[in-house]
């Protein structure tokens, strides 16, 4: 069959501008998205999420959750640091947020830095995808480069956090739950190990304590001796909704391959931790996990880049916000 000249230029002109748009959308994130713009940005974050570790360990943990439960609500858009207000209830004061959340404070300190230095310039969904970098990397994990240039969201709506996966969920739950974002199976047990540092509410995962199912009171697939330490940090009658306990059992503090171990172990303290040992493929990838320490901080920052790139704001979309917790007026 003969085509055309005519016809050959506008087939060749349409896959020109097919190949445009692709590059277009991998290009709208970028690595060093600042260097002209805004030099020292990248710095500047680092050095405040430093001070927010030194004050309390715990914020590093807080901001690599903050960064994934922006990202999966409306995308990697900063909507998780809005503030409500009088005729809104916003993202951050849901049941799946508040209590949990934190490090706020450290994202408002690289904000007004970051104003006083190139005021307009930084987002703060970019923000908070650097001090997830920065959180993991100076709590023993390894740094990696963040692609930046997204821009912040205007709305926030607690409603929306249904689409967080709870610490109830099983693999299957958790596997459609990251599917939905792009996020392949493994990626999703690469990043579960986030729980390797941090700490949770004893109401997470009372229910597996207490009150599993009809047949068992308590969990089955729990390691007896870590149970019983758990129940003597979470009474069954306790009504005192701050009692905390770490996430990883043996290294809290430390980003590092321990929070595998303990699900071999039968030590994951959620339902959506041990149940990674129910599936073949997933428990492999535990296994796998636990004896590369190495191989799973790079997987864990590949994985980490591309959740933030889920349905990012670039270009003209959204706003640069001059507060963080406020949308501009």
């Amino acid at each position: 069959m003969m085509i055309s000249s005519k016809k050959l230029t506008q087939l060749s002109v349409v896959c020109w501008v097919a190949v445009l748009f692709f590059q277009s959308v991998q290009s709208q994130l970028q690595v060093g998205f600042y260097r002209n713009s805004c030099r020292r940005a990248e710095l500047i974050v680092r050095n405040a999420v430093r001070d927010g570790i030194n004050k309390d360990r715990g914020v590093a943990a807080g901001l690599v959750r903050m960064h994934f439960h922006d990202c999966f609500v409306r995308g990697c858009e900063g909507s998780v640091l809005l503030d409500s207000t009088s005729s809104n209830t916003a993202e951050k004061e849901s049941p799946a947020n508040n209590n949990s959340l934190r490090g706020y404070e450290v994202v408002d300190d690289a904000k007004a830095k970051l104003e006083a230095e190139c005021r307009g310039v930084v987002s703060c969904a970019d923000i908070l995808a650097f001090a997830a970098r920065d959180s993991f990397d100076l709590t023993g994990g390894i740094s990696y480069d963040v692609p930046a240039g997204r821009r912040d969201g205007t709305v926030s709506l607690a409603a929306e956090t249904s689409d967080l996966p709870p610490p109830t969920f099983n693999v299957d739950q958790l596997t459609q739950s990251f599917a939905k974002k792009g996020l392949s199976q493994e990626e999703m047990v690469t990043l579960s190990g986030g729980h390797t540092i941090g700490r949770s509410h004893c109401t997470s995962f009372s229910n597996r304590l207490y009150s599993f199912n009809g047949t068992n009171s308590q969990d089955p697939s729990l390691d007896a001796t870590y149970a019983a330490s758990l129940k003597q940090k979470c009474p069954q009658a306790s009504t005192d909704p701050n009692l905390v306990v770490p996430m990883d059992t043996i290294t809290p503090t430390i980003s590092d391959v321990n929070y595998y171990r303990d699900i071999l172990a039968n030590r994951g303290l959620f339902t959506s931790d041990q149940t990674l040992l129910s599936n073949t493929a997933t428990a492999s990838q535990v296994n796998s996990n636990s004896r590369s320490p190495l191989g799973w901080k790079r997987k864990f920052a590949a994985a980490m880049v591309k959740m933030g790139r889920v349905e990012v704001l670039t270009g003209n979309a959204g706003e640069i916000r001059a507060n963080c917790r406020v949308i501009n007026s």
